[in-house]
């Protein structure tokens, strides 16, 4: 992945990409205790790790697009328990052996996985813990792309899954669909033709002035041998 894969398109990240639910938060919590440091790696714009900061458990956030590392700081001023880190999955600069819980939020499918769990394996403290967690869309080609990459990179992990039906404005729903890495800019080549199809699907597939979308929150967790 490059890095700049996300660039110009953050703040449509922060208001279109779904969030995470209440239960499948709460269930995170049970398995990372108060006195654990996290890794959150790929923190985006922090839609997940700000939950995490919540906890008040101290947090690296390893994030290496710039537009995406200056939403992550801005959700991120009131908690001092946070250090935001300008790094990659695969070379976080993290010190060795200091981590006791890695979370993957939605972002595992863009790291190199090998060179990923070499780091992790460096970075984390013996009996260290991986969570990875994906907002799947039942049926979808790109959801099973995910639970392969999953299967690839833990080998034996729990899961728990979580509903999370997420409801769309037309403006939400642009935005949702402006983050996408592969979504033409204004101004680039078949921006106005994509905007008008977008628009077009959007009201034929919502009611009264909404859409709703069910997603499926699954939390990966395993502990490293």
């Amino acid at each position: 992945m490059s890095i700049n894969n996300f660039t110009g398109k953050a703040e449509a990240y922060v208001l279109g990409r779904p969030g995470y639910p209440i239960a499948a938060i709460d269930a995170i919590k049970k398995l990372i205790p108060v006195d654990k440091v996290i890794a959150d790696i790929g923190a985006g714009t922090g839609k997940f790790t700000v939950e995490l900061a919540k906890l008040g458990n101290s947090i690296y956030a390893i994030e290496p697009n710039n537009d995406m590392r200056k939403q992550l700081t801005n959700v991120l001023a009131e908690y001092n328990n946070v250090k935001i880190i300008d790094g990659m999955a695969e070379a976080t600069s993290i010190d060795n052996n200091c981590i006791d819980v890695i979370t993957i939020a939605h972002a595992l499918h863009w790291f190199d996985l090998n060179t990923f769990g070499l780091e992790c394996r460096r970075i984390l403290r013996p009996g260290g813990q991986i969570i990875v967690i994906y907002n799947h869309i039942p049926g979808k080609q790109l959801s099973d792309r995910y639970r392969q990459t999953v299967n690839r990179f833990l080998s034996c992990p729990g899961i728990m899954q979580f509903p999370n039906q997420m409801e769309y404005t037309l403006e939400k729903w642009l935005a949702y669909i402006a983050s996408q890495e592969d979504y033409p800019q204004p101004g680039e080549k078949g921006y106005e033709k994509h905007m008008t199809d977008i628009k077009n699907d959007f009201i034929r597939e919502s009611k009264n002035g909404l859409m709703h979308i069910d997603r499926l929150t699954v939390v990966y967790y395993e502990t490293i041998k």
